[in-house]
């Protein structure tokens, strides 16, 4: 089973392209950032991958609080803990100050007595914290802390969690939980071939059906039951793993990541190495709670950043276990793929009608076979079927080597990388010659055979043994999975061939911009509209000619100056919707209209007692696509940078794409081509094409200033942004921008 600007920062940000090319636990791709190096903002581009050998694979284990009385809790641990630690070879100490033993081994009283520094220390007694500190002075590698009553509780466990952290630092020691279980220490088949599966949940029983898939023969490697990861925690798991060479996938359930850097730093390592990773991560609904308070910001809801930045970095997002079983199990095996299409082959003709229209909504590819290779197939399949694709059989044959030679002339077409054969029930003994069939094939072709086994029974020997005994064969018992797990495999390896780590490219030292927009940036204040214009400008993004005026006659000079027709804005770090009030004019084409407009602005401003700093009269932009570029921070990822559609109906519209810092160009294009309206910048119902080159420029240079500035910058909302006819550039029409 298996416009003005674009041309410069675009060229400083661009990643290079690195061919791919290589298994799972390769060498990198790229140039690795190094240990230690910081981006512009002070973050680290770097994460050392953790020795976590001793964890998984000690020498020399101590239980503290180890019991063999029955009916205690801590008695069947003891247990399964000794059982283990033989499997593993480990020596184990049983430690308990009242015990002389515990399962015929010798007690030892206390940490303090051990009589080596042990390699792990699992923890089984309700106060954890002295023994932490007792088993830093013993110098033992990792604990493991059972215990609950942490931070899933509220404050005051949060503090005893931090407490409890703060032991294990001083201590030197690395520790796994609190409230953890277990998984870690569960039974791994050794005798299972093939790469596999490691697996990081932070609900134990989550991971339950994933451990099992060693009944299918799928090998598991690891289980990282993280708890509350008040030290070692997810990123740390995956770091490890990815650097394992025989870890084909990583597995993981998430409720939550405790640093999102760290995460994506983690996910960068897996990439660089092609090593796949699927998730499920709790949280699709509910995401307001999180949101930030600009307008940019009530665009993007939390899980929509987690899903954006888990996409730029290649993992795999799925929503139930049954997925993550078999996206996982089928990245972790199945071999890179010799082209992207997808064919489907089955004995009935509704059957492959059904699959194929599944399996184009998700995003395959299923390409006609070639006019030569259909005349092939009609060899032995009758002429009323269609062999263009899906590929109808009317039932394969039994009697002799035509159905192998069907399955081997449909792989043998070059636009074919995936077979997909529905077997809807057990009819034998079509359906047990089809399977092994599909088995002998799979042996020898390097493209990948998926069959799925739609009988509900599951006992049949056709699935049991042939199918199951495959370690060639892909099997599924869903067509919902099989596309699943297919679309994630191809997008898994054109991923790959293609990635290009951002944090080798992340700016380390400021740009002259930088120091522009030091002198503009006032703590802890929201910047008017045209102070807000002013930072734009200082990052080299095109604004509307403009003046800020303090009076009707300066207004009416300003307008000569700027031309006309004009647009006249009351400017007010409060003012962060003037149109709704009132305090935009637009249109105005001669002086007595100024002069109108600006004392009209002024009495609305005075009404709504808004202290104006002036009145800006600026150039008319018209004849464009509008659309909102912004910056919010994330509380796990820090600061995101979001584009979409703008105008004054962009809460309505909400059609956005978001990106964590830092990105490429790359990425910045596929944030448009996320957007619904992305038809709009092609040129509809006889508009022109927009210039895209220049909205790509401005969210690179908007990124460019979400990381140099960092925490400096809360808030930027460019809205609208009007991206003009290809080749003139995109202009910033309003801006809001709020300092911390």
């Amino acid at each position: 089973m298996l416009g003005s600007t674009h041309g410069t920062l675009t060229t400083d940000l661009r990643a290079r392209v690195v061919a791919c090319g290589q298994a799972p636990g390769a060498a990198v791709h790229g140039t690795a950032a190094r240990e230690g190096d910081l981006d512009v903002s002070g973050r680290p581009l770097h994460a050392p991958v953790p020795d976590l050998d001793r964890l998984f694979r000690p020498e020399s284990v101590a239980v503290v609080g180890a019991s063999d009385a029955e009916g205690r809790p801590t008695t069947g641990i003891t247990r399964q803990l000794l059982g283990w630690a033989g499997r593993a070879g480990a020596r184990l100490y049983p430690v308990h100050p009242g015990r002389p033993s515990v399962f015929g081994l010798d007690c030892v009283p206390s940490v303090a007595r051990l009589p080596e520094p042990v390699d792990l220390a699992v923890l089984l007694v309700a106060d954890p914290l002295p023994v932490i500190e007792e088993l830093g002075a013993a110098k033992a590698r990792f604990a493991v802390v059972f215990a609950s009553g942490y931070a899933e509780t509220g404050a005051a466990g949060a503090a005893a969690q931090a407490r409890l952290a703060a032991a294990a630092e001083r201590s030197g020691l690395r520790l796994l939980g609190p409230n953890t279980n277990l998984n870690a220490f569960e039974e791994f088949r050794e005798d299972l071939p093939g790469p596999a599966i490691a697996l990081i949940t932070q609900s134990g029983h989550q991971g339950r059906p994933l451990h099992a898939l060693q009944q299918l023969g799928i090998r598991v490697s690891h289980w990282a039951p993280t708890g509350n990861e008040a030290d070692l925690e997810t990123a740390d798991f995956l770091s490890y793993f990815a650097e394992r060479p025989e870890v084909g996938a990583v597995a993981c359930y998430l409720e939550g990541l405790k640093d999102g850097r760290s995460f994506l730093l983690a996910a960068d390592r897996a990439a660089r190495r092609g090593v796949p990773v699927v998730a499920v991560k709790v949280g699709r609904t509910g995401t307001g709670a999180r949101t930030a308070a600009s307008h940019t910001g009530k665009l993007t809801g939390a899980d929509q950043v987690v899903d954006a930045a888990m996409r730029q970095f290649g993992v795999v997002r799925v929503d139930a276990l049954d997925e993550l079983q078999d996206t996982a199990a089928l990245l972790a095996r199945a071999r890179r793929p010799a082209a992207d299409g997808v064919v489907v082959y089955s004995i009935s003709g509704g059957t492959g009608a059904h699959v194929a229209d599944l399996a184009t909504a998700a995003g395959l590819t299923l390409p006609a076979l070639s006019r030569a290779r259909q005349d092939e197939l009609h060899r032995w399949i009758p002429d009323d079927l269609s062999v263009a694709n899906p590929v109808d059989s009317g039932g394969h044959p039994v009697g002799d080597r035509r159905g192998r030679l069907i399955i081997d002339t449909i792989l043998a077409d070059p636009d074919v990388g995936v077979l997909i054969c529905p077997i809807t029930g057990p009819f034998p003994p079509m359906s047990d010659r089809l399977a092994q069939d599909l088995v002998d094939a799979a042996e020898t072709t390097d493209k990948l055979v998926c069959v799925v086994w739609g009988s509900p029974v599951g006992t049949e020997p056709a699935y049991r043994e042939t199918l199951l005994g495959s370690s060639r064969v892909a099997t599924f018992r869903t067509v919902g999975n099989c596309v699943t797990a297919v679309k994630a495999y191809l997008d898994h390896h054109r991923f790959t061939r293609a990635y290009r780590s951002p944090f080798d490219e992340a700016p380390r030292t400021p740009s002259p911009s930088y120091r522009k927009a030091q002198a503009l940036v006032r703590p802890g204040h929201r910047l008017s509209e045209h102070a807000a214009k002013q930072l734009l400008r200082a990052y080299g993004i095109r604004v509307p000619r403009e003046q800020l005026v303090t009076s009707a006659a300066a207004a009416v000079r300003a307008a000569g100056q700027v031309g006309y027709p004009v647009v006249m804005k009351a400017s007010a770090p409060q003012l962060a919707h003037k149109t709704e009030l009132g305090l935009v004019k637009i249109g105005l084409t001669s002086a007595s209209q100024v002069r109108d407009a600006y004392r009209e602005l002024i009495d609305i401003a005075r009404y709504e007692d808004a202290a104006l700093d002036g009145v800006l009269v600026c150039q008319m932009v018209e004849r464009g696509v509008e659309m909102v570029v912004g910056v919010t921070h994330d509380p796990l990822f820090g600061p995101t940078v979001t584009v979409g559609l703008g105008g004054v109906l962009v809460e309505v519209l909400r059609d956005t794409a978001v990106r964590v810092p830092p990105f490429g160009e790359d990425q910045a294009r596929a944030m448009l081509g996320e957007l619904r309206g992305r038809a709009l910048l092609d040129g509809v119902r006889g508009a022109p094409p927009r210039d895209v080159d220049a909205l790509v420029e401005v969210v690179l240079r908007v990124q460019r200033m979400a990381l140099e500035l960092g925490d400096d910058l809360a808030e930027l909302d460019i809205n609208p942004l009007m991206v003009l006819e290809r080749g003139q550039g995109a202009v910033a029409l309003d801006a809001l921008a709020v300092c911390r």
